[in-house]
């Protein structure tokens, strides 16, 4: 039985990511898990682990659909490399969801914390790892369209292989996967960083959606509470971007791969100690 603190609970949870997004860029929804086991207190449910996945992927592919539109209305998105990736990534998602649902919860929280360190590295010292899923590049948006390369028929085994891939890691660990995508559509398809950021949100929302209604046959995804962390989200995210600019990005970007890393190495503590 959810209370409604646990509600109130969900909409600070989805400020409090959909800020870092804002703020930071790619790898932060990953903090949605933890935030709804430890936080909002699902961890104290039966199957909590499946629940958080479920209850996160619906609301991050919920999230990254709305957050699409500004992409299409700049044309920013390669909708035909984008559909191919999306579209058989869909299917690896389906199977990743299966295998994470098959997975006991201890097991996947434990996974998901090593996930959680690696990319804690990734974001805090990656080069690029800021840009990808923010719009900071839009003002470029134009001039850097017209250095895209189209997408060839060559190209498409590597999109649909990669899309795959990146799919069906997106179902295990119930995460948008942007900061994957983004450097896989770059390395398939050719497609500069500006419209692979754009286009990286069809795939985004495509495996949160996939991977929610999944858990959610389940049984294991609380629509109210991913509807709750959309709206916080959405809140969350437009404070986090109008700070980004004046944010020293470098120095937030350290900072908030450290968090994730102690987060993930805390998660592992909790699997270790209490099996949730």
């Amino acid at each position: 039985m959810i209370t409604i603190i646990q509600y109130a609970l969900s909409i600070v949870s989805g400020v409090i990511v959909g800020f870092s997004l804002g703020l930071i860029g790619g790898g932060g929804s990953i903090l949605a898990v933890p935030l709804l086991l430890y936080f909002v207190g699902l961890s104290s449910m039966p199957n909590a682990a499946h629940i958080a996945l479920g209850t996160t992927a619906l609301a991050v592919g919920l999230n990254a659909f709305a957050n699409s539109y500004m992409h299409l209305r700049k044309r920013n998105v390669a909708v035909k490399t984008g559909g191919i990736f999306a579209g058989v990534g869909v299917v690896g998602s389906l199977i990743g969801t299966y295998l994470g649902h098959i997975t006991p919860g201890s097991s996947l929280l434990l996974y998901f914390a090593i996930a959680m360190i690696v990319l804690g590295f990734y974001v805090g010292f990656g080069r690029n790892s800021a840009k990808a899923g923010t719009h900071e590049e839009i003002p470029r948006i134009n001039e850097a369209t017209k250095k895209c390369k189209k997408l060839t028929s060559r190209s498409l085994v590597f999109v649909g292989v990669f899309g795959f891939l990146v799919g069906l890691v997106s179902g295990y660990f119930g995460i948008g996967g942007g900061f994957l995508i983004v450097p896989a559509l770059m390395f398939s398809s050719s497609l500069c960083i500006s419209r692979a950021i754009g286009t990286s949100l069809i795939s985004v929302g495509a495996f949160g959606l996939t991977s929610g209604l999944l858990y959610l046959y389940y049984g294991d995804t609380i629509v109210q509470i991913s509807l709750l962390y959309l709206v916080g989200g959405l809140l969350g995210g437009y404070i986090g971007t109008s700070l980004a600019v004046k944010a020293p990005k470098s120095t937030l970007q350290k900072a908030y791969g450290a968090i994730i890393v102690l987060v993930g190495i805390y998660m592992i503590f909790k699997v270790a100690h209490l099996g949730l």
